[in-house]
């Protein structure tokens, strides 16, 4: 089995529509993918109308989430979308983006930067507006080269000159209402260094012994050494391990299936899940 347990699609900051995203995982020949926008469920409903035959797909979510003024990105699987406290932590997250990212865009202009709300809120289209968004704005304006390049200390990097605040979750926080909601919880991309700060291994150990499920290991900003570290770390804390590509469609370089997720973690992770079950394709309507 190929499993792919971290991707994006328009329902926030991917380009591939939830539709083209399954049947793009099926050509890319995966068995199961994981739809995990960012701090939303807007996506399941056409993503699960596409499903083709022979693809399962995992529903979920990026959680939004601070520790220590560091950015903390929590993959929550198979949790109940209608649990109240959960689903209203996400809303708070979601109504903070429009502001957050309006903020920035004044930040830009103020450093001479000619971008505009308006590119911005065409660039997200009906999606939940985050730094992708802004950050491909700049790429438009020949600002950056790449996606990539905005998040810099000089552009939307945490603390950078152009970075804003919004409402964000503790992850402590949103280990327990993931649990409460019969979901699981992943660490997503604990040690990706270019992305800014991360958070310390104790950190780690304390956000285990809280009821962390896994960290992410494979992953496009670890390297080898990296991901051996995490493993070593992983085994010592009683942690899964996961890989995934963290796919963006045309946003990013990476591709469906690029890492992915052994098959006997994929199972423990739906053993322990209570709130909602992986959903076989039997040939959606778009195929």
């Amino acid at each position: 089995m190929r499993i792919d347990l971290h991707a994006h699609s328009t329902a926030s900051d991917g380009t591939d529509t939830p539709a083209e995203l399954v049947l793009g995982a099926a050509a890319a020949g995966l068995d199961v993918v994981a739809l995990t926008d960012h701090d939303t469920v807007g996506g399941y409903g056409e993503a699960l109308a596409a499903l083709p035959a022979g693809l399962t797909l995992v529903t979920g979510a990026e959680l939004s989430c601070r520790l220590d003024g560091i950015g903390v990105h929590m993959l929550a699987y198979l949790f109940d979308p209608q649990e109240p406290e959960l689903a209203r932590e996400r809303e708070l997250v979601r109504d903070d983006r429009t502001p957050r990212a309006r903020t920035m865009v004044d930040k830009l202009r103020a450093l001479g930067v000619d971008v505009t709300w308006e590119q911005v809120a065409r660039i997200a289209g009906e999606g939940s507006v985050g730094r992708p968004h802004v950050a491909t704005a700049l790429v438009e304006l020949g600002v950056v080269p790449t996606v990539s390049d905005a998040f810099t200390p000089d552009w939307l990097a945490d603390g950078g000159r152009a970075y804003a605040e919004k409402h964000e979750l503790d992850p402590f926080d949103a280990i327990r209402l993931v649990k409460a909601a019969g979901g699981v919880t992943v660490f997503a991309h604990p040690a990706a260094v270019k992305r800014g700060r991360c958070v310390p291994e104790s950190a780690i150990a304390e956000l285990a012994a809280a009821g962390l499920d896994g960290i992410e290991v494979d992953h496009m900003d670890h390297d080898a050494d990296t991901r051996a570290r995490l493993r070593g770390l992983a085994a010592d804390l009683g942690l899964l391990t996961t890989g995934s590509s963290d796919y963006h469609g045309s946003r990013k370089t990476c591709r469906l299936g690029e890492y992915t997720t052994d098959p006997e973690i994929y199972g423990e992770i739906t053993r322990r899940a209570t709130g909602a079950f992986p959903v076989p394709g039997a040939g959606g309507r778009e195929r």
